[in-house]
């Protein structure tokens, strides 16, 4: 096996990884509406995209930080709310298991939801889907809670509440 062209690299990012896993059917849908998972869809900007026109794979946190940040809103927990409170959730790990690519222009549902909480931390898990509901790429995010003094805290209560009547997929 030779060494390929420049032309020959850039064609490698385009095959699609994981065919095993598309999200296509209803039934894949009906199985995270289910799960309690949240939708927020980003439009993907030339920005977004890398040389070879599709999103360059570092953005995908972006999308997930949107898609979160937008979860916690729509629960009634804004981050600047937090903040007030004198509490912040801050990325302790970040898994992103690409599947496949989308181009620039394409909008993508970016699916979040709650899982494993602790009593320090809690976990973020994310679909990511194009417009045909084909999985892009999946991951998740886990979050420590510190306090005003940047020191690890226990999860406020109404936080944890929330996160109760959520539901989550158990602890890890």
């Amino acid at each position: 096996m030779g060494w390929r062209t420049s032309e020959q690299k850039m064609r490698i990012p385009r095959i699609e990884f994981v065919l095993d896993q598309e999200v296509n059917s209803h039934k894949g849908r009906e199985n995270m509406e289910n799960q309690e998972w949240h939708e927020t869809k980003i439009r993907i900007r030339y920005k977004d995209t890398d040389r070879m026109g599709v999103v360059y794979y570092g953005n995908y946190l972006t999308f997930f930080e949107v898609a979160r940040a937008e979860f916690m809103r729509d629960l009634g927990l804004p981050y600047s709310q937090m903040e007030a409170e004198g509490y912040s959730l801050v990325v302790i790990e970040a898994v992103a298991k690409y599947h496949a690519n989308v181009d620039y222009d394409a909008l993508v549902s970016v699916m979040t939801r709650l899982s494993a909480p602790g009593r320090v931390r809690i976990r973020f898990d994310y679909r990511v889907l194009d417009e045909g509901g084909k999985l892009l790429v999946d991951g998740h995010t886990v979050h420590a809670c510190i306090g005003k003094h940047m020191k690890p805290i226990r999860i406020p209560s109404h936080l944890e509440k929330v996160i109760q009547e959520k539901g989550h997929e158990g602890k890890h």
